[in-house]
């Protein structure tokens, strides 16, 4: 065993290693990870999961030639690890750092770019066919979690895999896990798998026996087809969902034992067409706190070893724990109130309100557009759904937001967390086009709070719609309220009307959502250089405050939009619209917004700063163009 992990030359040591060796230094892969996480945050508990089943992909498959595609792909810092990258682990998911996922510019181990879920099969699949048509030689694995198989796309590939006898290995890692704990008759019949010891032992017996014949053990024992069929038939327990699909079906094995992984890679390995490896394993495995709580340690920020308490909780409440507090006393007022998320009970706030109306609250799974369609049944028949989603991950479900909900004009609320930059997991996670995809739709309302209040006082009004309605909010505590609004009384929602905070002569800043406290940082600067300012408070992005805008317009007044959105299609835009249609071509006006490209990954307010959406760099900005036109 060499002192530190940097010190290897991974994948090439690990061929050389024996069983104990592997075992050894599993236990040092898992010291490192909680060390590292500790102190940097991320994904912990699918990470100390997948050790041995990560040490034996790389033991029996050669990358970068052999292709290994991971699902989600934030449980691949082992893989990360294994392919000589555990230097880079003190600068995980920062500015320049090392990303939270696999990236295919960080590597040549990473063969895709991933974040959502349930598309490994699918992808791996075109590569096991692209293989073919070149006339290539290697192999194709597709790791995939028990979680990501309640989302349909993975059916999708999985079909088409079997019907075309695609040589192609799925390894289903079943941690009993998404992020939340499964629900759904498929998360059942896994169980049921998990359960069938006599199964297991019937096929541990044959893989033993057959394994003692030199030579051609192996390959016996997996071309022994009419063998583990009438296995399956003796233990009276049926693994047909995947033998039906056209998958030769080798499970469940432990999936934190290394020889057992190994063994049953290697023999998938030499299998024509389709093969699938059922792998248990326990999510947190060798960290107590993470095993007792594996979703408080699916994502969590820094935290103390020992007590596995977080350091950097920050004051207040979260947008998320607001949301679900509220939504939760008003299920108690209204029984017609009912709550959806897609495998993220805890993270979206919901946890409260699953305790209190366990009747009224829907976990589907990672199964987003699924929600939104089984939403459109329940508001067909008079109830009121409120789906909570991260905004990166409602995308997957545009057309059914689409067709199933705006074009019925069907009173379905969706509670949009984690919209705008949401900091260190990148590209794949900010929440930044969701104003652009939902402001198009016709008959929908999209809201944004300034504060935690405020978004109380949305999701009120919300019930009172009778159409589809948005509200977006960001990842975080709320503020009580920006300065300003702490000294003001509060004005009533209204469909579309906007909230004056300050008035102005020169200047009328529009914030949007949490983007009103930057705003007021801009007012604050022009101030003390002269230039006055009003300050506005959206509230809609969606009907716009037409007449406000114009007025601010026709007084020729200079507007400044600003959004956690990216410019195309966002709010600004909107705004740029509307006042050439209304004759003010030559209006002054400002749009600030994330610009047309994916945004890396690092501390949210150092983003801001780099791509000048921070107060002083859109201060500096409007002072030199007042300079040049005066």
């Amino acid at each position: 065993m060499k002192k530190k992990l940097s010190d290897y030359d991974f994948p090439a040591d690990l061929a050389d290693m024996d069983e104990r060796a592997l075992e050894l230094l599993s236990y040092q892969i898992r010291d490192f990870l909680i060390s590292s996480v500790s102190k940097t945050g991320g994904h912990l508990a699918s990470n100390l999961g997948v050790v041995e089943l990560s040490i034996a992909l790389h033991k029996v498959f050669q990358t970068p030639k052999d292709r290994i595609v991971w699902d989600v792909g934030h449980q691949t810092y082992v893989h990360k690890i294994l392919t000589g990258r555990a230097s880079r682990f003190d600068k995980l998911r920062r500015d320049g750092g090392l990303s939270g996922f696999p990236k295919r510019e960080e590597s040549p181990h990473d063969h895709c770019d991933t974040g959502h879920g349930s598309t490994s099969i699918s992808v791996a699949m075109g590569m096991a066919e692209a293989r073919d048509i070149e006339g290539g030689d290697y192999s194709v694995v597709a790791v995939i979690g028990d979680g990501a198989l309640t989302g349909g796309l993975a059916y999708e590939g999985l079909n088409n895999a079997g019907a075309r006898k695609a040589n192609l290995i799925v390894v289903l890692n079943d941690n009993e896990m998404s992020i939340a704990e499964n629900t759904g008759s498929i998360s059942r019949h896994l169980s049921r798998l998990r359960a069938s010891k006599t199964y297991l032992g019937l096929k541990k017996n044959l893989k033993r026996a057959l394994h003692e014949i030199p030579f051609v053990g192996v390959r016996l024992y997996s071309g022994a087809e009419h063998i583990r069929k009438a296995l399956k038939d003796l233990s009276s327990l049926s693994d047909g969902i995947f033998d039906d699909m056209g998958f030769r079906y080798f499970g469940p094995v432990d999936g934190n034992n290394i020889r057992d992984l190994t063994y049953m890679l290697s023999a998938a390995k030499q299998i024509d067409g389709p093969v699938l490896i059922h792998a248990v394993t326990k999510k947190g495995k060798g960290y107590r706190n993470a095993e007792i709580n594996p979703e408080k340690f699916h994502g969590i920020g820094p935290f103390d070893p020992a007590t596995g308490r977080e350091l950097c909780g920050g004051e207040g409440r979260s947008y998320s724990n607001i949301f679900g507090g509220r939504l939760t006393d008003m299920a108690a007022r209204d029984k017609r109130v009912v709550a959806i998320t897609a495998a993220m009970p805890y993270a979206t706030g919901l946890s409260g309100f699953a305790e209190r109306h366990p009747e009224r609250m829907f976990d589907v799974g990672i199964a987003e557009a699924h929600a939104v369609s089984f939403a459109a049944g329940l508001a067909l028949n008079g109830l009121r759904p409120f789906i909570a989603i991260y905004s990166t991950f409602l995308q997957r479900a545009y057309d059914q937001i689409l067709i199933d909900i705006c074009l019925q004009k069907l009173p379905v609320v969706f509670c949009i967390d984690r919209a705008g930059n949401v900091g260190h997991d990148g590209e794949t996670h900010h929440g930044i086009f969701d104003i652009s995809y939902l402001r198009h739709m016709p008959n929908m309302t999209v809201m944004a709070p300034m504060d935690g209040r405020e978004l109380e006082e949305m999701l009120e009004f919300s019930l009172r719609l009778s159409a589809p309605c948005a509200i977006r909010y960001p990842r975080g505590n709320a503020p009580s309220a920006p300065g300003v609004k702490s000294k003001r009384k509060r004005a009533p929602l209204n469909l579309g009307v906007s909230e004056r905070l300050l008035s102005g002569d020169a200047v009328e800043i529009w914030g949007v959502g949490k983007m009103l406290g930057v705003g007021e940082k801009v007012r604050g600067i022009l101030k003390k250089r002269g230039v006055s300012c009003g300050l506005v408070n959206a509230r809609f992005v969606k009907p716009l405050d037409e007449e406000a805008l114009l007025k601010a317009a026709a007084a020729g007044k200079y507007i400044l939009t600003l959004e956690d959105n990216v410019s195309a299609g966002g709010f600004g835009e909107s705004v740029v619209a509307l006042l050439n249609r209304n004759g003010f071509a030559s209006a002054k006006i400002s749009t600030v917004a994330w610009p047309d490209e994916f945004i890396g990954q690092g501390n949210v307010n150092s983003l801001m700063k780099q791509y000048g959406m921070d107060a002083e760099s859109i201060a500096e900005r409007l002072c030199a163009l007042f300079e040049r036109t005066t």
